[in-house]
């Protein structure tokens, strides 16, 4: 899975030192060539502008050849760009993105030749920044004067620079089982709220016992990861849709935190539409399993289950499958917000072909992800049909592509979008843990609500406090 922030994220405090010790200082980024003659108007240069030297960039990456399509990538890419050779380095065979990120830090520490970098979270990405391991681009930007928020469906704006440009584009969605609804009578939203969420829920319910069917199934918060599912109403906004604001104080005193807590409630001891927490705890039980062995009729993920949607060996698929958006607050709220996992495709400060390597991560995230790759780009000028082609492509490699229901997956895919990014703190695992405790005494029953509540408050200031 590449999601989850709490997880095993840092290295080690020796190579982190190592790697403060190996950066430059947070030198600022040379600005872009302009090229050109520096004669007087009207007048022919003495020489001609030499051709640029041919220069050789080295790529960092997690990402594997089978996730990627590198070979294909590459070459297109040295083809439009000829003085421009890639070096790709792949860090992980397994596309482990834990492995992948404690051999980077160890290249860095060792002096080897870093160029573009590739971060698959926010929590990697934001800490390697303030280590000085990464160069802002943001001169290479204003020299091609475009906006990030308006060419990116993400974001990656940190603490007012640019450090890297998204790549792939995993926005949340909910998975449905289009049989359950259409023997219910229910449409596939193609724009609800989450009080609609929970409505279709409590009708796709039935039976009881070990044959009951929930309406949907909830994977987290579980032992301090999962944290999605914590911040259900939180996330569909433009900013602040974290537990921690940018600043680094407390966001648990927003209204829809506390929605979220009341949601979750409601769902499993009041109306019963959701499996209880208890038994996933207690049965191990996983969201693939629980959707595709039909004990769940919606599920909540990202779409990283793209490639998984039409049924693989692993799970088979035997029934109808249609994508919904991630729900609203509210009638009233813009639409398209969701949590939404991307690659940070980064220049490192090491590096002494900054142009070269700005130009590749340019190029990747726009043309090369949006015509190769084998994942939705983050652009927001993809065509119609580039997006068709690339989830045909992405379906194609299921068992029962016919069986997904491609319009409503592309309507989703089409209308999402992420809000600001949120740098993690050092701590963050551990405002986590003390959230995820919280939560289990109230969902299993041993605490109320606004206790609940405040204790998590408490727990997380004195978290805030401790670490400042």
């Amino acid at each position: 899975m590449k999601r989850n922030f709490g997880k095993s994220m840092f290295a080690t405090g020796l190579i982190l030192s190592l790697l403060v010790g190996c950066s430059s200082g947070g030198g600022t980024t040379p600005a872009p060539e302009t090229g050109g003659s520096s004669a007087p108007a009207g007048e022919q240069p003495a020489t001609e502008t030499p051709a640029a030297e041919p220069v050789t960039i080295k790529f960092h990456t997690h990402g594997t050849e089978a996730q990627y399509n590198w070979e294909a990538t590459l070459a297109a890419f040295e083809e439009a760009y000829p003085n421009i050779k890639v070096e790709l380095v792949t860090l992980s065979e397994k596309g482990d993105t834990n492995e992948a990120t404690q051999k980077l830090d160890l290249a860095a520490a060792s002096g080897e030749q870093l160029d573009v970098l590739m971060f698959s979270d926010p929590a990697s990405y934001a800490q390697r920044v303030g280590l000085g391991m990464v160069a802002p681009i943001n001169a290479f930007i204003e020299e091609e004067g475009f906006k990030v928020s308006e060419e990116y469906k993400v974001d990656t704006l940190m603490q007012g620079q640019y450090y890297a440009l998204p790549g792939k584009f995993n926005p949340w969605y909910v998975m449905l089982n289009k049989d359950h609804l259409d023997a219910a009578g229910l449409e596939v939203p193609t724009d609800w709220t989450w009080d609609q969420f929970a409505e279709y829920a409590k009708t796709l319910t039935t039976g009881e016992g070990a044959t009951k069917r929930y309406g949907t199934y909830f994977h987290g918060p579980q032992n301090g990861g999962w944290m999605e599912f914590l911040r259900l109403s939180l996330a569909n906004k433009a900013e602040d849709t974290d537990f921690l604001k940018a600043d680094g104080s407390s966001n648990l005193d927003d209204p829809m935190f506390k929605r979220t807590l009341e949601l979750r409630l409601k769902m499993e001891r009041e109306d019963g539409s959701s499996t209880p927490y208890a038994d996933m705890l207690s049965q191990k039980l996983h969201y693939r399993t629980q959707f595709f062995n039909q004990s769940a009729s919606m599920v909540l993920i990202g779409s990283w289950m793209n490639s998984e949607l039409g049924g693989t060996e692993q799970n088979p698929l035997n029934f109808n499958v249609a994508i919904a958006p991630y729900p609203r607050n509210s009638d009233t709220d813009a639409i398209g917000y969701t949590p939404v996992t991307t690659d940070f495709m980064a220049v490192a400060e090491k590096s002494q072909h900054k142009k070269e390597a700005y130009q590749f991560i340019r190029w990747y995230t726009t043309e090369g992800l949006a015509k190769y790759g084998r994942n939705i780009p983050s652009w927001s000028k993809v065509s119609d049909a580039d997006l068709e082609k690339i989830v045909d492509s992405i379906l194609s490699g299921t068992q029962k592509p016919e069986n997904v229901d491609k319009a409503s997956l592309i309507n989703v895919l089409a209308n999402s979008k992420s809000g600001k990014i949120i740098p993690p703190v050092t701590y963050q695992a551990e405002v986590y843990k003390a959230l995820n405790e919280q939560y289990e005494l109230l969902i299993l029953g041993s605490q109320d609500l606004d206790t609940t509540l405040a204790n998590m408050k408490t727990a997380v200031q004195e978290i805030i406090d401790n670490n400042k």
